[in-house]
């Protein structure tokens, strides 16, 4: 056998990039916890970055001054007003939530007397209890994980700031470390802008849309505080399909039980009918004109975000596996068999 020996330039390149994983790590698992500040900022930096190049192509604004203007407005607009109603939500369930006894024994006694009422099993006892624990500790994790830190809001706004005044050039630094050919350098860019575009505009809106028609439907059949639950039908539709199910289901179910039957059958009507056909036709509307994100990915996305990232992992959570679903796509274009076959 011939001695064959590994050539000097690959164990440098390997120990290069060892040394960069080893460092990059380092740096994420201390910095973690400013994931979302970093995803928020990007996000923002990529609805604000035509309105900012106009502002200075054509209105001939100071850099400075327009990427300010931008960021209060978008602060004023958006974050602020989002983070109170996240805040308001948190406010008023969370502390019916720290009790959970008393919760799930309310939910208990509804379960077994429509059991009794209708002479049907619905759940055994094992099952409510190893579910009431599920709902109840998932709740209460997710909205004790809610983007309100005030610290977190200033470092967005700090990286939105250079990302505005700096963007091309750091894009430009962002995609020389791709190893990839320009024509798919040129697809990762247009679909990454697209991503976001349809996550953090199309999905909010698909469902602000729907929990307006729902809101129509609590208000017609004497919900106490529908606007309350069109808050909470606003969050839960971000899961397609069956989102405002999980609201206007139950609610239906409560007005029944406090015998407005025909309320709460009208509700349950109107849900499925017009509830869920407003949520396909503006879904359809909307991603045609913003773009597509397949329900699956915002479903898994919407899972995936609430664990990591609370409440606003509603919209970091698709835009993350959409990322993931990208990369992939344009490795395969760079070197798989789409490559080849091209």
């Amino acid at each position: 056998m011939s001695n064959q020996k590994i050539p000097n330039t690959i164990i440098r390149q390997v120990f290069h990039l060892l040394l960069i994983v080893l460092l990059s790590g380092l740096l994420f698992w201390q910095l973690h916890l400013f994931l979302p500040a970093f995803l928020g900022s990007y996000t923002l930096y990529i609805l604000l970055r035509r309105p900012y190049i106009f502002m200075i192509s054509k209105w001939n604004l100071n850099k400075v001054f327009a990427a300010g203007l931008l960021m209060v407005l978008s602060l004023l607009i958006i974050v602020l007003p989002l983070n109170t109603i996240l805040q308001q939500l948190s406010n008023r369930i969370l502390p019916q939530i720290q009790n959970t006894q008393v919760i799930w024994s309310s939910v208990e006694q509804f379960i077994h007397e429509l059991e009794d009422q209708y002479k049907i099993e619905i759940l055994t006892q094992e099952n409510i209890g190893n579910l009431g624990d599920f709902i109840l500790k998932e709740s209460k994790n997710v909205l004790s994980a809610t983007f309100n830190s005030v610290g977190l809001i200033v470092i967005t706004y700090f990286v939105l700031y250079f990302l505005l005044i700096g963007g091309a050039k750091m894009e430009h630094l962002f995609t020389s470390w791709l190893p990839l050919k320009m024509k798919n350098l040129q697809y990762f860019r247009e679909h990454l802008n697209k991503l976001v575009f349809s996550n953090a505009i199309g999905i909010p809106l698909v469902s602000f849309l729907q929990s307006v028609v729902a809101f129509m439907g609590y208000w017609m059949a004497g919900v106490e505080d529908p606007f309350l639950w069109f808050v909470v039908t606003f969050f839960a539709s971000f899961v397609p399909f069956v989102g405002a199910m999980v609201v206007y289901v139950p609610l239906s179910i409560m007005l029944i039980y406090n015998g407005s039957q025909n309320w709460g059958f009208f509700l349950l009507v109107y849900g499925f009918a017009i509830v869920g056909s407003v949520d396909n036709l503006f879904r359809l509307m909307i991603q045609k004109k913003i773009g597509d994100t397949h329900p699956l990915v915002t479903i898994f996305g919407v899972i995936a975000g609430l664990k990591i990232f609370g409440f606003i992992g509603l919209i970091f959570g698709p835009i993350l596996l959409s990322l993931l679903l990208l990369l992939v796509d344009v490795y395969l274009k760079e070197y798989g068999e789409l490559s080849a076959e091209e």
